[in-house]
């Protein structure tokens, strides 16, 4: 398998300044710290490149409004020098707390017993290519042993 990383910026690459909100996302964090990202999100590029950013308060809009230059700067340093060219903040929608680092909040697989791991064998026996075979009787065995209400410390994936 491949990383679809390349790919998806290219296809996004048709979309005009928009395609770059990605990047401009990805760089936020970093670039304004942590309570500025937990009350300021980039929401989308306009035509013209301006990024609009929503806030959590209109207090925070005029807040950031006086800081934009140092904004702008800060992410002209993390996207090195693709950075938009003008930033705009108003109050809005902002991202679900705990939406960010998603990879550590890892559902834990269920430990299936000898007797739900040969089941699981049983039921995948019939797909021919060994890599999804293995794959599915590994996973009708934790489906088995989850309905039992068993888990591990083990993460998904």
């Amino acid at each position: 398998m491949e990383p679809i990383g390349a790919n998806v910026r290219r296809e996004l690459g048709r979309f005009g300044p928009q395609a770059g909100l990605g990047e401009v996302v990805a760089a936020w964090p970093d670039a304004v710290g942590p309570g500025v990202a937990a009350n300021a999100w980039p929401a989308r590029i306009a035509r013209d490149g301006t990024l609009h950013v929503a806030t959590s308060s209109s207090a925070w809009a005029f807040e950031l409004t006086q800081l934009e230059a140092t904004v702008r700067g800060k992410l002209e340093e993390r996207l090195e020098g693709h950075s938009p060219p003008a930033l705009r903040f108003a109050p809005g929608p902002l991202p679900e707390p705990g939406s960010e680092g998603v990879e550590t909040q890892r559902p834990i697989a269920p430990r299936p017993t000898q007797a739900e791991v040969e089941e699981g064998e049983r039921v995948a026996s019939g797909i021919t290519g060994a890599a999804l075979r293995a794959a599915v009787a590994e996973a009708a065995a934790a489906s088995l042993a989850a309905e039992a209400g068993r888990s591990s410390d083990r993460p998904i994936c």
